[in-house]
């Protein structure tokens, strides 16, 4: 049985209709896998951070998102939604066996209620008119429980929000008091120019477009007349967001892999849907239209469903390694979110809008808040996102992985470790790691300090209490420069990594394979890309090392070319110039920029023959 993504082959994901058999096609195949009494929907057998019946109801609750709109946007039933309102009958009645359970503070079933908020929202008269009395009963019950319990503090602020004003929505008693205080700190997480953390000190990531700006358009839709103030800012701040997030969307669909909870896949389209409803336009309905579309047809050619048509968890391919501890079988059908157009009409204006290109962007933009320079390369639809670092970490998984590499590509990926004994196991790409010696490396977890400026960024972490980097790079494409000065009291072994390509491409129509390997550069060239690494200083030794399979979000087997150099205990300098291009360039790879390192200054020669200098602030050679 061929897997699902090839079957989207017949729709060119133009019209609503196409979108609408697109969400039927990804839905159907859940239908034997609905329990009994439909309130659960097991896909498989790994396990979360959470019970296996709370994965089960989030499975179902999952599917909402996509469902809601569908049958808030057209009159014509889907018979996948009988089932669903029986779970939600079985689901919520304390007598049945299929009872979802009492809610508890930071429950994940917490996260699973929000979608409720938005069904009693959209299509009341589906889900709450046909409840009889004892049915409403439960249903509001059940929900207004969320009102008593803890949630973190971050996008999970959103959920009571979004449940009290479905509660609201249908004439229930719901906590005011509550949506005020909970809008009011997330209020406190904003930044500028559109951008929020996650929480207080937290990360810039998927979160803002796909949770926060998300609920908080469906917030400025349904509240506009309530609440203008709030809603008028809310749109206001997404269209501040929009200018920004675009330059993370290629002209191919693809779109730049940062951050945790990338199993979520085409969610990362979401905002571009949530602005769409809103009615807020950043740019023509048009260039909406095709980040979003285009996006979910990158991803529909990717083998991100198995044999059964379900949804895996993983990025480009099936892959435990890299997901996060809260994702269970049923978690990637969060990315259902995107389909959030359905719900408007057939005449809205979106879909009589023609499908454009992405307008004109710069190749190079700073954007302070989330932590980055973008240098964009058009032609060879590449991304890359150079990251200083943060001030802070969290315990998710693979944290230093997913927020702290130097860069970030849309066609190279990122790795995360498989396990913690060697560079193999670690897959260090766009890192540096260091050793005691003992094969096991530490890498930036989070920083001291940083700074972005024009030409450079600048980062200074301790990966030991007695051991000081101080790490500038100097984006660009396909060249970037690393300049590391490494303070320590330990002899240390150190591994600067480039970028992780792929030695596999299904889609390649030939695999010619080149390398060159010396004492201070290594690079390897296929027909789909080339990544190199050269030590501008004589005492690097470069390698190419293969990481475990598995490792790379984009590519299950990848070779990271890599400069291995001894520390002695003091300080030393470490200078790469690293190279990473879709296509083939060997003409690039043969003029790197270049650096001198002055007692109070550093000096860049470009290739183009520019030049610039900035102040390293005292430090010696």
């Amino acid at each position: 049985m061929p897997t699902l993504h090839t079957t989207f082959s017949k729709y060119e994901i133009k019209t609503r209709e196409d979108l609408s058999e697109v969400l039927k096609q990804i839905c159907d195949p859940l239908k034997p896998y609905y329990s009994k009494g439909y309130a659960g929907l097991s896909l498989g057998s790994s396990g979360a951070a959470y019970t296996d019946s709370t994965a089960q109801m989030e499975g179902f609750s999952r599917v909402l998102w996509g469902l809601v709109p569908l049958l808030a946007g057209e009159s014509k039933e889907y018979e996948l939604w009988e089932s669903h309102l029986q779970g939600i009958k079985n689901g919520t009645d304390p007598h049945h066996e299929e009872y979802w359970g009492d809610i508890h503070d930071y429950d994940q079933k917490i996260v699973e209620m929000a979608v409720f908020g938005l069904a009693l929202l959209l299509i009341p008269e589906k889900i709450w008119e046909p409840l009889n009395e004892q049915e409403k009963r439960n249903l509001s019950n059940w929900l207004k429980q969320i009102n008593q319990c803890k949630v973190w503090d971050c996008n999970w602020l959103f959920f009571p929000v979004l449940v009290n004003l479905g509660l609201r929505n249908v004439g229930l008693p719901y906590d005011q008091e509550g949506i005020e205080k909970n809008l009011d700190r997330i209020d406190q997480f904003y930044l500028s120019n559109g951008w929020y953390s996650d929480g207080i000190n937290g990360h810039s990531d998927y979160y803002v477009p796909f949770a926060i700006h998300y609920y908080g358009l469906i917030y400025a839709k349904v509240m506009e007349v309530e609440d203008p103030v709030r809603s008028q800012r809310y749109k206001m701040r997404a269209e501040a967001f929009a200018k920004d997030f675009i330059y993370w969307f290629s002209k191919d669909g693809s779109s730049l892999p940062y951050g945790r909870s990338l199993a979520y896949r085409f969610a990362q389209s979401a905002f571009w849907s949530a602005a769409v409803f809103a009615e807020i336009e950043p740019f023509s309905l048009g260039v909406m239209k095709g980040l979003l579309l285009r996006n979910l047809r990158w991803w529909f050619n990717q083998p991100i469903f198995n044999d059964a048509g379900i949804l895996t968890i993983g990025y480009t391919y099936p892959n435990l390694v890299m997901a996060e501890n809260y994702n269970s079988p049923g978690s990637p059908y969060w990315s259902l979110k995107t389909f959030l157009p359905l719900a408007l009409h057939a005449e809205h204006p979106f879909w009589q809008a023609e499908e454009e290109p992405l307008p004109e962007l710069s190749s190079t933009v700073i954007q302070k808040q989330p932590h980055m320079v973008i240098c964009r390369d058009d032609e060879r639809n590449h991304i890359l996102a150079f990251n200083s670092g943060h001030l802070s970490s969290n315990e998710h998984t693979h944290t230093s992985a997913k927020y702290e590499k130097f860069v970030y590509s849309n066609f190279f990926g990122f790795s995360v470790p498989r396990a913690e004994w060697g560079l193999s196991q670690g897959a260090y790409d766009s890192m540096l790691a260091l050793s005691e010696g003992d094969n096991i490396y530490r890498v930036k977890r989070h920083c001291e300090e940083y700074l972005i400026e024009d030409n450079y960024i600048y980062t200074n972490w301790k990966p030991w209490n007695d051991v000081e980097v101080k790490t500038w790079i100097i984006p660009g494409t396909p060249w970037h420069l690393r300049i590391h000065c490494i303070k320590t009291s330990r002899l240390l072994d150190a591994a600067d990594g480039g970028f992780a390509l792929g030695i596999e491409n299904k889609n390649a129509e030939r695999a010619d394979f080149d390398k060159v390997q010396n004492e201070n550069e290594c690079l390897v060239r296929y027909s789909w890309g080339a990544s190199g690494i050269k030590s501008l200083r004589t005492e690097g030794k470069a390698e190419l090392i293969f990481p475990n399979a598995n490792t790379n979000l984009l590519n299950s087997r990848t070779v990271i070319p890599t400069i291995k150099t001894r520390i002695d205990p003091g300080t030393s300098w470490l200078v790469s110039a690293v190279f990473g291009e879709p296509g083939i360039s060997e003409d690039k790879w043969s003029n790197p920029p270049s650096v001198e390192i002055e007692s109070d200054k550093v000096i860049v020669y470009l290739p183009n023959f520019d030049k610039f200098e900035f102040s390293i602030k005292g430090n010696k050679l």
